[in-house]
């Protein structure tokens, strides 16, 4: 286990109440408040928001349902025993369990809709990717002519999700009919199915990276995920597991894990032109490795260049597709969305996605972070009084760090830095820095409480630095969040 890569985390004996957290959690709900407000004001004033419920894609209506008792059920096991098993478990059976319960999760809260309203007809109306999969008889003259049809006012336009993404997605409900599991119960519990899957792909790369003990940590918050109100059932469900485990097996150690990884990732960009945000996770998975990045590197883009090279013999060309996408999107709804209402309202969408943990959770991260380059700089002036521990837990982890620093007598680059940061500190810095370049380059005003599920669970990872007798409270924050906006709101896909 690599120094610093477990070191990175608020101790156990940091104090669970902090002022910062407070201050940053009313921060929140400023922001969500003045969202909600706003919201509400434009639409009553006729803007084009196209959302009812806004900053949220959804509409207004408390409801129960019976997955109401079930989704308490599993928050209850999640908020009691299954804190204390994460810490104590062995791997194997933790990843397992942890599986269930985010299926078991992600299927209550759909069903707090009703099955047909919150499985069944969730992909079937005519703007999903299930409208289009019955006129797929060859595939390779859909991917050669896929392109052409992606425009809108003619006789053979896509349905709006489908021109909006390449055609990995179609691809993906294609083969799900050729396999006999055609139709929306099917296609809605593939989603979920894989969805979930980020329970085990997450923790899997945050210990094949050296932090073990975070990945027990960050495993609760991946279950009782807000997010899952739209992992179930949503195709993003799907995209999210695939970038998950695309990252995992980046993280393994082995070129064929990397290679594995290449396709999935390259395959991903296939599944959603914003995807290529996913190159700072990919980069930082890639740094923080132990060993072997320069072959994991080259087997990762051999696998990602061999799906581009296969989609554009076939027929596709991603940089055509997406500039098709641009003038497709400004010919709908984007056209009259505001920019400046939701370049930041989308954040009050992601906190209601990822929890209200994701701004503390960062807030302290930001901290182990300044903690973690001092002191590295500290060692680089090679100071022999710097390497003597300090009380406190930011001190206390400089001084360790220096002091591994100088007995090894390594010289301290910025890339050793980087490198010395850790995943919990990366890993949430990579996916807000693609969160950023989403929201300002204008391409997803609103609904990005979906669209950005593949960054906002590796935003949680953060979620380790938090102290341990503080997590059960904001666990249950992040449960009462799914409850609440599943129980007021019919969110649509």
């Amino acid at each position: 286990m690599r120094p610093g890569a477990t070191l990175l985390r608020s101790p156990d004996h940091a104090p669970a109440r902090d002022r910062g957290d407070v201050v940053v959690l009313a921060v929140e709900a400023a922001l969500l408040a003045a969202a909600v407000a706003v919201g509400a004001v434009l639409n009553h004033r006729g803007v084009g928001l196209h959302a009812d419920a806004a900053p949220l894609y959804a509409t207004w209506r408390p409801h129960l349902g019976w997955g109401t008792p079930a989704a308490l059920l599993v928050a209850g096991v999640m908020l009691g025993p299954g804190l204390r098993w994460a810490r104590t478990a062995r791997w194997g059976p933790l990843l397992g369990a942890g599986y269930l319960a985010a299926v078991a999760w992600t299927l209550a809260l759909a069903l707090v809709d009703g099955w047909s309203a919150g499985l069944t007809r969730r992909l079937t109306p005519q703007a999903e990717y299930l409208h289009e999969v019955p006129g797929v008889t060859d595939v390779r003259r859909m991917l050669a002519g896929f392109t052409d049809r992606i425009l809108d006012f003619q006789p053979d336009s896509w349905s709006t999700h489908t021109a909006g993404h390449p055609p990995g997605a179609l691809l993906f409900f294609v083969g799900l009919d050729r396999v006999g599991l055609g139709g929306g119960t099917a296609a809605a519990l593939a989603c979920v199915l894989v969805g979930a899957s980020i329970v085990v792909s997450v923790p899997l790369a945050l210990r094949a990276l050296g932090a073990g003990e975070a990945a027990r940590a960050v495993l609760p918050f991946l279950v009782l995920l807000p997010g899952a109100v739209w992992v179930g059932a949503s195709a993003d469900g799907v995209f999210t597991g695939v970038v998950a485990a695309g990252l995992a097996l980046l993280a393994v150690r082995g070129p064929a894990t990397a290679l594995a990884g290449g396709l999935l990732l390259g395959f991903a960009l296939h599944l959603s032109y914003g995807f290529v945000l996913v190159g700072p996770l990919a980069v930082a998975v890639l740094a923080l490795r132990p060993s072997g990045r320069r072959s994991a590197l080259l087997a990762g883009a051999a696998g990602v260049a061999a799906v581009v090279v296969t989609f554009t013999l076939a027929g596709f060309h991603w940089w055509q597709g997406y500039d098709r996408v641009v003038e497709r999107y400004y010919q709908g709804w984007a056209a009259d969305r505001p920019y400046g209402y939701w370049v930041w309202a989308n954040l009050a969408a992601l906190l209601l996605s990822a929890g209200p943990v994701v701004g503390p959770a960062l807030r302290r991260t930001l901290l182990a972070a300044r903690a973690g380059w001092r002191g590295t700089a500290r060692a680089g002036a090679a100071d022999p009084a710097a390497s003597a521990p300090t009380v406190g837990g930011p001190g206390r982890f400089a001084g360790r760090l220096v002091g591994g620093l100088l007995a090894h007598r390594r010289p301290v680059t910025s890339a050793s830095r980087v490198r010395l940061l850790g995943p919990t500190v990366l890993l949430p810095a990579a996916a807000a820095l693609a969160v950023i370049g989403a929201d300002l380059s204008g391409m997803s005003k609103a609904e990005v409480e979906r669209i950005w599920l593949p960054f906002a669970v590796w935003l949680l990872v953060a979620a380790a630095h938090l102290p341990a007798p503080a997590r059960r409270w904001w666990l249950a924050a992040q449960a009462l969040t799914a409850l609440a906006v599943n129980h007021l709101l019919l969110t649509v896909s």
